[in-house]
């Protein structure tokens, strides 16, 4: 009998053990081979504020593209849909955070129209203003990142995608790239379907290819005299909690943190690397190559979808997900935000209790955006800026700019019938009854004499018409109500 038939267990381990050895030796990826991941509820729950400043975004977006920024709610709610929002959910979504949205009635329309508050406007501001400011620091950014990719060259529409994480404006193509000849260079490939444009790296600046995680180790070096021999290829590693460590992973953890590999930004398409031991410097080599790229970008993270446009760049694998849960101490994944569709990378090392440790002015700009909307719309109603949109402007005064904004004056429009109508709007403004849709009509009434008795004359006979159809239809005599439709007509 086989030693299988009498004691499959000791067959099955001694197959374990096989097989660990074999992983062992593929590097250390391979070793941990870590499948559970550990949620950290810090960056969970910075995720799910995140979910919410995404979709504040696109409702400002869609607001600020109007003519006088402002927009009624039944407009808003069919532009939120092509943004993915469902039907009728965006006003109850704008009432959510009345310190960013400030609902109104419309002075002449009396429909409910929806507008950015004195808060967003100052927040938006700040944040173009912090955006212009750090334009040098964006060219640094975009120059490291060239520098990093195979090549010196990336394709421009993944540059794009992530132009907010990089801090780039929206016009940098123009305002950076062009305006900086010296550094960038626009160059363009004829694929089978279009012409593909390519950023590539004009000079390469050797103070440049200093990593962030090699002024760490010197930093550790002199302020905690540890040494040499330690902290020349190490990263730091802050395990989430609730993490188990296991004996055989701090061995892994201790051999990988000495192991050397090439820098990110160093040429590696001159190298051999067939043998265990290259295999296992590139491993470590991709790791350098996230987290360089990770300090490049404003808030320390990005998601996971467009870090791998840049897979052919960067020499990244394929499963690039399995990959980085292997190094849960220097990178977390999170999942929320999007019901899981949505993979975020943050970099440990840079946060501390959900919050970055060294700020930059565009990202503090943009965490006053997170907390107008953490505030409570209980406060509403005490912020003076969102019940006096205009504080040196009444109602009157905003009602005759409207007017005369929308209606086109001619000869026989005065300014005396501007005021009429502009005072009789100030007067019914903020009631709701029964007797809006009569007075609108008198408003309509007096600005279609304006323009012309002839055409007003018409517009009331038709409107008269459709009232008697309806009257017609309600008492159910279809015949009679056609009959006064063929009346009317002649």
């Amino acid at each position: 009998m086989t030693m299988t038939g009498r004691r499959p267990w000791m067959a099955m381990k001694i197959a374990q053990c096989w097989t660990q050895q074999w992983q062992w030796g593929r590097g250390m990826s391979q070793k941990a081979n870590v499948k559970v991941r550990t949620r950290d509820h810090g960056f969970d729950d910075y995720m799910d504020v995140y979910k919410k400043v995404r979709k504040v975004e696109k409702f400002q977006n869609i607001i600020l593209s109007q003519p006088n920024q402002t927009i009624c709610i039944a407009r808003l709610d069919t532009l939120a849909r092509r943004h993915g929002m469902k039907m009728f959910e965006s006003g109850g979504f704008v009432l959510k955070f009345p310190h960013i949205f400030e609902i109104f009635e419309h002075p002449v329309q009396r429909l409910l129209w929806c507008r950015l508050t004195m808060a967003a406007l100052q927040q938006i501001e700040e944040e173009k203003t912090a955006l212009a400011a750090q334009k040098e620091e964006a060219v640094t950014r975009l120059r490291k990142l060239l520098m990093m990719a195979a090549g010196g060259r990336v394709r421009l529409e993944h540059v794009q995608h992530m132009s907010q994480e990089l801090g780039l404006p929206e016009d940098f193509e123009s305002s950076i790239i062009l305006k900086n000849p010296r550094y960038f260079r626009l160059t363009g490939e004829d694929t089978k379907y279009a012409k593909t444009k390519y950023l590539e790296i004009a000079e390469r600046d050797p103070q440049l290819s200093v990593c962030a995680i090699e002024k760490l180790r010197e930093q550790e070096y002199r302020e905690r005299g540890k040494s040499e021999e330690n902290i020349r290829f190490s990263f730091i590693v802050n395990f989430p909690p609730g993490f188990k460590i296991s004996k055989a992973y701090r061995i892994f953890v201790f051999k990988w943190q000495r192991l050397p590999y090439w820098s990110p930004y160093e040429d590696i398409s001159r190298h051999d690397l067939r043998s265990l031991e290259a295999h296992r410097r590139l491993e470590k080599r991709v790791v350098a190559t996230i987290h360089e790229f990770l300090n490049l970008t404003v808030e320390k993270k990005v998601s996971l979808e467009k870090i791998a446009h840049l897979r052919h760049s960067f020499y990244l694998p394929n499963k690039l997900k399995n990959f980085l849960l292997q190094y849960q101490g220097i990178f977390y994944i999170s999942t929320r935000g999007n019901k899981g569709k949505l993979h975020t990378i943050f970099l440990r090392e840079a946060y501390k209790k959900g919050e970055l440790i060294e700020p930059n002015p565009l990202y503090m700009a943009r965490r006053k955006l997170v907390n107008l909307i953490m505030l409570s719309p209980r406060k509403a109603t005490y912020d003076e800026s969102l019940v006096h949109y205009m504080k040196d402007k009444d109602d009157e005064q905003v009602t005759r700019e409207y007017l005369e904004r929308s209606v086109k004056l001619d000869a026989n429009v005065s300014s005396e019938k501007i005021d009429n109508l502009s005072q009789k709007a100030s007067e019914r403004h903020g009631q709701v009854s029964l007797g809006h849709g009569a007075n609108a009509f008198e408003e309509t009434q007096s600005i279609g004499r304006s323009k012309g008795d002839n055409t007003f004359e018409d517009t009331q006979s038709i409107g008269r018409s459709r009232v008697d159809i309806d009257m017609q239809f309600s008492n159910g005599s279809r015949e009679n109500s056609e009959e006064i439709m063929a009346r009317r007509n002649q």
